[in-house]
């Protein structure tokens, strides 16, 4: 075949532009689409008699998707309707999942910061009847501090050293059952953990403390230090571990300046995410703390407050004061729960390997 037959035989410039369009929509097409959306959503309630907020919202996001499905297919081409239609189900599901936490943090600074002051910060229930106006939240903040800082002291050096053996040494029988127990472990309720801790006081005739909480609170925390630590030491690429190893450089010393501190990021959330995970526990404080209206701060002694009980107890009690102290303590809970987020953000980053041309 000639050269001019086959340069007759490829399809013209025009006809390649025609099948892949130039027309688009503009920028403020998305965000005039989910305003149009929300009217008519808005509209078709009201006119169907609903009455539910949450159905208007459902009927709006659902014509967002229709919206911008039929128009992007009408102006554009079938294939950039198919890319619209995913990018508005991706919005429209991460809408749907930031408004109830949206909401559920509005409705706490907005009725916790009613007593929420210095006084109810740094004075405890003592001598406050339940029903009445005063007190504070200090006791229960220094129950919670203690009781999760113990178990995270425990849980931690476990916790890693256990990701640290299925991850480089575990091989076998051993290491698949250990496996299993932390996928086990992981689902174990938290008044399991309560009950078992609590048999063990009546056979030792063990009176409750802090610590008691501590060591419940250490089973629910174990299983998600090692499994959060054992993913993030598999993402460590193998062939850091070669070119220590081939330097002559022990395994052990290996893990402890390769492996370990190119995963500390991962590792460091995974420990925020398991503190966060026990600090709103209430059951085990209940079986084993049983709760204190007075400042202990010994938590290997005595009956101790911490804040997800003080919260329960205080809205058992019921009054306009309580109510008002129960939310408070809430709102310092997520903020206490904040804090140790930034904390590992800050030590993650701070630790995290360097990197550079």
């Amino acid at each position: 075949m000639s050269h001019t037959a086959i340069k007759d035989s490829r399809p013209s410039a025009p006809a390649r532009r025609n099948t892949l369009s130039r027309r688009g929509l503009p920028r403020w097409a998305q965000p005039a689409f989910a305003v149009l959306s929300i009217a008519l959503g808005i509209g078709i309630g009201a006119v169907a008699g609903l009455e539910s907020r949450v159905q208007w919202g459902l009927i709006a996001a659902l014509l967002f998707v229709a919206i911008s499905y039929i128009t992007t297919s009408v102006v554009e081409n079938a294939r950039q309707a198919k890319d619209r239609l995913a990018t508005s189900v991706v919005w429209v599901c991460f809408v749907l999942a930031v408004i109830p936490l949206l909401s559920l943090i509005w409705v706490t600074v907005s009725r916790g910061i009613k007593a929420l002051d210095g006084y109810f910060l740094s004075h405890s229930m003592a001598g406050v009847p339940g029903f009445e106006p005063g007190g504070g939240v200090y006791h229960a903040i220094i129950g919670t501090l203690e009781q999760v800082g113990l178990a995270t002291l425990i849980s931690v050096p476990i916790g890693l050293l256990t990701a640290v053996y299925l991850v480089e040494y575990g091989r076998g029988a051993l290491a698949k059952a250990v496996t299993f127990f932390v996928d086990v472990m992981t689902g174990i309720p938290s008044i399991v953990a309560g009950l078992f801790i609590l048999s063990i006081m009546l056979l030792a005739d063990l009176e409750p403390s802090g610590f008691m909480g501590s060591l419940a609170l250490t089973i629910l925390m174990i299983p998600v230090v090692v499994r959060s630590t054992e993913e993030m030491l598999k993402l460590v690429p193998n062939e850091l571990r070669e070119a220590s190893l081939a330097l002559g450089v022990p395994k052990y010393r290996t893990i402890l300046k390769v492996v370990i501190p190119t995963a500390v990021g991962g590792i460091t959330t995974g420990v925020m995410l398991a503190v966060a995970r026990i600090a709103g526990e209430t059951a085990p404080i209940m079986l084993l703390v049983f709760g204190n209206q007075l400042i202990n701060n010994n938590p290997f002694e005595g009956a101790q407050s911490s804040l997800p009980y003080y919260i329960w107890e205080q809205y058992r009690v019921g009054s306009e004061a309580s109510y008002d102290r129960a939310w408070s303590a809430a709102l310092v809970l997520i903020a206490f729960v904040m804090l140790l987020n930034l904390v590992a953000r800050g030590i993650a980053r701070w630790k995290a390997p360097k990197t550079g041309r």
